[in-house]
C-alpha cells in the first residue's frame, strides 16, 4: 500500500500535463501511485496519461466516458485510491522538488494527522512567483490540533490542493465532492472541522499556476450561482452535528464575504445576472443568520436591495477617484514645496562634521559603511554621523544612540542636503544633489566576479531591472572608490567609466576577519546553537540573473547535511536578494526548523556567519574573497558555471584558479568532503596564491585608513598595506567584447 495517492483530475490541459506528471513522478520519495482521471477531455490529454502509464507503473489512467467536472472526478479517482493518504493535485499545478519528502517526514512526525496543510506559491503566466501571504500561519506549530483550537487557520485558502488527507479519516466521515463550480468549498469546511488532528508543514510544496486565460472560476459565466448551492451543503453539514453549531457565526460570514467577492469581480457574471446574484445571496444571507449574530459592517448591504448595493459600489469607486486627484494635487504641491526648500538649503554651507551613511539599500547598519562608522566613531568623534533607513523596522536593529533618517523623508532632506561624507555601498536615490565640496565615498560591496555597471550593457539577460546609464549618472557622484586589491581597481574603472579616484584601503568590513579573536567565532557559534566541536561547513549560493526571481536550486541541502555525517554543521546563507522571496520557503526554513540544518540568512552580520564556520562551500559568491581573508578552506561548487558566464558574464574563469577544490557535480562535492579532500595541501596551496591576489590591500586596518585620508585629511599610501601582491595579480582580467 503506497503512502500517497495523488489523484490528478484531468480536462484540456494537455500544455501543461506533462510539467505537472514530472514534477510528482520525478519526486526524491518514491512510495506513492498517481491516479490520472481522464475527465473525458477533448485534447490529447488521453494519449499523455496513457503514455506515461506505460512508462511508469505507478501510473494509472481512468478514462470518464463523458465529462463529470472536477468535483466528480476526483471522487472517480477517489474510489480507487490505495494510498494513506490522498493528495488531490490540480492537472495544471506542479510539485515542488522534495514536496513529497517533507510532507512525509513531516507526517511521520505527527503521528499520521487527519489532515497536513502545506504552503503553496503562485506562479504568473508572465513568469512571477508570490508565496502564499498567510504562510504565517502554518508556522511554529508542532503539535497537532484541531480548528476549534486554532480558527486562523481557516483564513487560509479553503481550497483542497493545500492538504493532504488521510483517506481512513476520509472514508470514514464519508466526504465526497459534489458537482458544480467552487466543489472545494464544501469539502474543505466540513473536513476541517471535522478533523481530530490537524498539522502544519511550513514549506512551499506546490506552485499554483496562474493562467492568463482559461481559469474556470474566471470565466463568465452562470455556473457563479453553484456558489450558494455549495455553501447550503455546508449548512445541512453543520446542522446534522450539533457539536459544530458553534461555528455558524463564522461560516455565515464567509458564505457573506465570498459571495460578495464574486459580485464584485466584473468579470464573473454577466451583467444581467448580477441583480439576480445578489437578490439570491441576500436572501441566503437572511435564511442562515444565526439568531442574535452581529453582522460585519461590510456585509450589510445584503440588508439592502441591490440597486443600493451598486449605488453603494459606484459611491465607493467615485470616492476612491476623487481621493486619488486629491492624493495627486497634494503630492504636486509637496513637490513644490520639496523644491523651494531645496533650493534654499543648496545655499547654505556645508556641515563640515555631518557624514550620512547608508548599506544595502538602506537596510541597516551593516558592510563596509558600518565598519567607517565605528571608526570614525572613534577616531573623529567631532564628526556626526547618520544613517539612512528604508523603515522603522530597520531602525530596530541599530544600535541605541544611533541617530538615523527615513529615506524620502524631510529629515532625510534637510541631512543629505547639508552633509560633507557620504559613505554608501549602495548608489544614492538619483534626486540626491551631490554639493561642491561634499565627498561621495563609494564602498562596493566586494571584490567583483561577475561583470558590473557598463559591462553589463553586453548582457541582456543580465540587465533586467537594471538602467545602466541611470547608475552611471549616479556613479557620477563618487568621489572615492575603495578596492581590496589590483583587480578590483581596474574592474571597478573600467565598470563605471566616471571620474572617481581608487582608494588601495583594503575593505573595511573584512577588518574584523583579519583581526577577530577566536572566541568571537565560538560566540557566535553558541547563538546559532551549534554543537561544541562540529565542523561548521557554511554554503552561501548566489543568484542566477538567467532565472527570475534569481533562484536555482543546485542540490538537496538536506542530502548534503546528511552525506556530511556526524559532527558537521550545515549553516546555509542565502543570497540577500533571494531571503524575502520564496526560496526560504522551498524547504529551508522547515529544516532549519528540524535541526536538519542551521538557516543563517537572516543573521545581521555575514561576517560573524564567517568566524563561525570552518569551510566555505559556495558557486560564484563575491562571499569568497572575504573569506579567504580568514585562511580557511574553501571549496568551489561550479556545477553550471558556464550558464552562468554565458548569462551574467565574468571577469576571469573561477574555475582555471580557485581558492580550494572544485566540484562540477554533487558527487563531487560529496566526495571532497567524505574524503577530506576539501582541506588537503593542494587546497591550501590554491587558498595561498588566491589570499595574494585577492586579499591584497586587507589587513585589518582598512576603516581607519578610510576615516583618516577622508575625515582627518592625513595623506594615504597607494602601496599595499601588508601584504607583497603576487606576481599573478590582475593578470587574468578579462576585458568583456
Amino acid at each position: 500500500m503506497p503512502r500517497f495517492s495523488v489523484i490528478v483530475p484531468v480536462h484540456k490541459v494537455q500544455g501543461y500535463l506533462q510539467e505537472c506528471l514530472d514534477s510528482v513522478l520525478g519526486q526524491s520519495y518514491h512510495d506513492l501511485e498517481v491516479i490520472a482521471v481522464d475527465d473525458r477531455s477533448p485534447d490529447g490529454c488521453g494519449e499523455i496519461l496513457d503514455a506515461y502509464a506505460a512508462r511508469d507503473e505507478r501510473v494509472r489512467v481512468l478514462h470518464l466516458p463523458e465529462n463529470v467536472g472536477l468535483g466528480r472526478a476526483r471522487n472517480a479517482g477517489m474510489a480507487q485510491a490505495r494510498g494513506d493518504y490522498l493528495f488531490f493535485l490540480d492537472s495544471d499545478d506542479t510539485l515542488t522538488p522534495g514536496a513529497l519528502r517533507a510532507i512525509a517526514d513531516r507526517l511521520q512526525e505527527c503521528a499520521d494527522p487527519d489532515v497536513l496543510v502545506f504552503d503553496y506559491a503562485r506562479t504568473h503566466w508572465w513568469g512571477g512567483t508570490r508565496r502564499n501571504v498567510l504562510a504565517p500561519l502554518l508556522a511554529g506549530t508542532d503539535a497537532c490540533f484541531t480548528a476549534a483550537e486554532r480558527p486562523e487557520i481557516l483564513d487560509l485558502l479553503m481550497v483542497v490542493w493545500n492538504k493532504v488527507h488521510r483517506r481512513d479519516f476520509v472514508e470514514r466521515e464519508g466526504f465526497t465532492f459534489p458537482p458544480g463550480y467552487y466543489e472545494d468549498t464544501p469539502w474543505t469546511f466540513p473536513v476541517m472541522l471535522s478533523a481530530e488532528r490537524i498539522a502544519t508543514l511550513d514549506r512551499i510544496c506546490l506552485y499554483y499556476r496562474q493562467r492568463r486565460q482559461g481559469s474556470i472560476l474566471s470565466t463568465t459565466s452562470r455556473k457563479h450561482f453553484d456558489i450558494h448551492e455549495q455553501y447550503a451543503r455546508v449548512f445541512r453539514f453543520v446542522d446534522a452535528r450539533p457539536a459544530l453549531a458553534g461555528w455558524r457565526p463564522f461560516l455565515h460570514a464567509k458564505m457573506g464575504e465570498h459571495c460578495l467577492d464574486i459580485l464584485a469581480k466584473p468579470d464573473r457574471l454577466p451583467p444581467s445576472a448580477r441583480g439576480e446574484f445578489f437578490r439570491r445571496t441576500a436572501e441566503m444571507f437572511h435564511m442562515h443568520r444565526p439568531e442574535g449574530a452581529r453582522v460585519p459592517a461590510e456585509l450589510r448591504v445584503l440588508d439592502g436591495s441591490y440597486a443600493g448595493y451598486a449605488l453603494r459600489r459606484r459611491a465607493a469607486q467615485a470616492g476612491k477617484d476623487v481621493g486619488r486627484r486629491a492624493r495627486q494635487a497634494r503630492s504636486a504641491a509637496a513637490v513644490r514645496a520639496s523644491r523651494v526648500r531645496t533650493a534654499l538649503n543648496l545655499r547654505r554651507p556645508l556641515d563640515p562634521h555631518l557624514a550620512v551613511y547608508s548599506a544595502f539599500s538602506h537596510r541597516g547598519m551593516l558592510g563596509d559603511p558600518a565598519a567607517v562608522y565605528h571608526a570614525a566613531r572613534t577616531l573623529a568623534p567631532h564628526i556626526r554621523g547618520v544613517w539612512v533607513l528604508a523603515d522603522e523596522e530597520q531602525a530596530a536593529t541599530l544600535p541605541a544612540g544611533t541617530e538615523y533618517v527615513l529615506v524620502g523623508s524631510a529629515a532625510y532632506r534637510r541631512v543629505t542636503e547639508r552633509a560633507t561624507y557620504f559613505v554608501n555601498n549602495v548608489n544614492w536615490p538619483g534626486t540626491l544633489v551631490k554639493r561642491p565640496g561634499s565627498v561621495h565615498l563609494h564602498t562596493h560591496q566586494g571584490t567583483p566576479l561577475k561583470y558590473m555597471g557598463a559591462d553589463l550593457l553586453g548582457r541582456p539577460g543580465a540587465r533586467l531591472g537594471f538602467d545602466v546609464p541611470q547608475m552611471l549618472r549616479r556613479a557620477d557622484r563618487w568621489d572615492y572608490s575603495l578596492v581590496a586589491n589590483r583587480h578590483s581597481e581596474l574592474v571597478w574603472q573600467r565598470a563605471f567609466p566616471c571620474h572617481f579616484t581608487s582608494l588601495r584601503t583594503g575593505s573595511p568590513r573584512n577588518d574584523v576577519l583579519v583581526g577577530a579573536p577566536p572566541e568571537r567565532g565560538r560566540a557566535v557559534r553558541a547563538r546559532l546553537g551549534i554543537p561544541d566541536g562540529d565542523t561548521v561547513v557554511l554554503y552561501a549560493p548566489t543568484r542566477r540573473d538567467h532565472r527570475r526571481g534569481g533562484l536555482v536550486e543546485r542540490f538537496d541541502p538536506a542530502r548534503f547535511a546528511a552525506d556530511l555525517g556526524e559532527g558537521h554543521t550545515l549553516v546555509v546563507r542565502l543570497h540577500p536578494s533571494l531571503a524575502d522571496g520564496p526560496a526560504r520557503g522551498l524547504g529551508l526554513s522547515e529544516l532549519h526548523r528540524r535541526g536538519v540544518l542551521v538557516d543563517a540568512t537572516d543573521e545581521p552580520q555575514v561576517e560573524d556567519v564567517m568566524l563561525a564556520s570552518d569551510v566555505l562551500v559556495t558557486d560564484y559568491s563575491a562571499l569568497m574573497f572575504d573569506y579567504a581573508n580568514l585562511d580557511r578552506p574553501i571549496v568551489i561548487h561550479a556545477d553550471d558555471w558556464e550558464t552562468y558566464r554565458a548569462s551574467r558574464g565574468a571577469y576571469f574563469d573561477i574555475t582555471a584558479e580557485p581558492p580550494g577544490h572544485l566540484s562540477r557535480s554533487y558527487r563531487e562535492l560529496a566526495w571532497l568532503f567524505d574524503s577530506g579532500t576539501w582541506r588537503d595541501e593542494e587546497a591550501a596551496r590554491l587558498r595561498s596564491a588566491f589570499r595574494d591576489r585577492f586579499c591584497e590591500f586587507d589587513d585589518g586596518r582598512a576603516a581607519e585608513r578610510v576615516v583618516r585620508t577622508l575625515m582627518l585629511n592625513e595623506p594615504h599610501s597607494d602601496a599595499a598595506p601588508a601584504r607583497v601582491p603576487s606576481p599573478r595579480a590582475g593578470r587574468d582580467l578579462l576585458i568583456p567584447s
